[in-house]
């Protein structure tokens, strides 16, 4: 008798199968299979979330919170929000149709570019980036456009790159500052000329400021602070950087209602709502967590200018991050490649940093390193790094 064929399978999504795996997950998978590694990797924060934070969420669960909440969020803390956003910017928010309570940065800027995009629409990326924001593009049906950031420029954006790129039916621009991974900042006069483009051609700016509190050598200068930018931006903000909240997993955007709304209706088909206990602690965090930000901007201070120092003395040209906690390093004076160097800095020294093709296809001769660790930790990585250095 012949046995019938019981195998089966399934067509998977072609968009999706096109898509790399994230560069910084896949090099980290290797670190996970080894000991007495000093990891300066991932972007996320040493520190402990505070006290006081946590304690409200415990103290919200003892009082039986634990429902679902409004999908944009309880309204107690939107209001905190347009609070904040007001103290930065002297904009006025409305908290029930203007801003929308997210399971992270990341969250918010997925539904965002779903609820804008339509197939082949263009949205353009500054490069080098985050790894997820041109697989998001892709995955909403658009087409992302990159702008690459030069060395020349210090990695900053030319407003002439800008420019060319708006000429050409461009649909929105994803725009970080402080940036991960190159630390790039912008003052206020430097942002005038990229907010006039913007204006000119009547472009919608994404503005992803996760990294506002982490500015180390001036004062940082939201893009809402410019007129008639309100209209045109989608701002996005959150608690895991500058409040050490990572997974807590709570963001937020503020938009033009008509896109607050859109993005509101997949959040309510995909999240439901962003979990009530981390809504609690976040609205601790804009309670009384100004000293904890300011407490942490200082050490990471530190650590920079520690970091980059010992960096530039092995020859390896690192420039002073403005912001975030990041240092993007040129590691051509090795011979080598950045995923060579990464590679061979993690079998070597047991070193982790990423090599710089997860953020741009022009960061073959970088690497991204991470000062959110500790001094300690940064001290013996940089000790590992000039013995690595010295045997090449």
């Amino acid at each position: 008798m012949n046995k019938k064929n019981t195998q089966f399978s399934v067509e998977l999504s072609r968009i999706i199968s096109g898509l790399p795996p994230s560069g910084i997950r896949e090099f980290f998978d290797l670190v996970l299979t080894m000991d007495d590694v000093v990891s300066l990797g991932v972007g996320e924060p040493d520190f402990s979330t505070p006290w006081h934070i946590v304690e409200s969420a415990v103290f919200s669960l003892e009082k039986g919170y634990t429902s679902y909440t409004s999908n944009k969020g309880m309204l107690e803390l939107r209001k905190k929000v347009a609070n904040l956003i007001y103290s930065k910017s002297g904009l006025r928010y409305d908290p029930e149709n203007e801003i929308l309570i997210t399971v992270g940065v990341s969250e918010a800027m997925d539904i965002v570019l779903r609820a804008i995009c339509n197939p082949g629409d263009k949205v353009a990326v500054i490069k080098p980036s985050y790894v997820s924001y041109s697989p998001c593009v892709i995955m909403a049906g658009g087409k992302a456009v990159e702008i690459e950031c030069k060395k020349e420029n210090k990695f900053k954006l030319d407003p002439a790159d800008l420019e060319a790129a708006c000429k050409d039916n461009i649909k929105a621009v994803i725009f970080n500052y402080p940036s991960n991974p190159t630390g790039v900042s912008y003052t206020k006069e430097e942002l005038s000329e990229i907010v006039a483009i913007i204006r000119k051609y009547n472009i919608l700016l994404l503005s992803d400021e996760i990294y506002d509190t982490l500015t180390y050598d001036f004062d940082h200068t939201s893009i809402l602070n410019f007129p008639g930018m309100k209209e045109r931006t989608v701002y996005f903000n959150g608690f895991s950087k500058g409040y050490a909240m990572t997974g807590w997993r709570i963001g937020y955007l503020a938009a033009p209602p008509e896109i607050a709304a859109m993005a509101n209706k997949i959040h309510q088909y995909t999240i439901l709502c962003t979990p009530i206990m981390a809504q609690f602690a976040a609205m601790e965090a804009l309670r009384s967590g100004d000293d904890d930000v300011r407490a942490m901007n200082k050490e990471y201070k530190r650590r920079r200018n520690y970091i980059v120092s010992q960096l530039n003395d092995m020859g390896l040209t690192t420039f002073l991050p403005q912001g975030a906690f990041y240092t993007y390093t040129d590691v051509s004076s090795s011979g080598m490649n950045s995923i060579a160097f990464a590679k061979k800095l993690l079998s070597d020294k047991k070193v982790a940093v990423v090599p710089g093709t997860a953020f741009s296809s022009c960061g073959s001769d970088f690497i991204r390193i991470s000062y959110a660790s500790s001094f300690e930790n940064i001290k013996e990585a940089m000790l590992r790094m000039k013995e690595f250095m010295s045997l090449l």
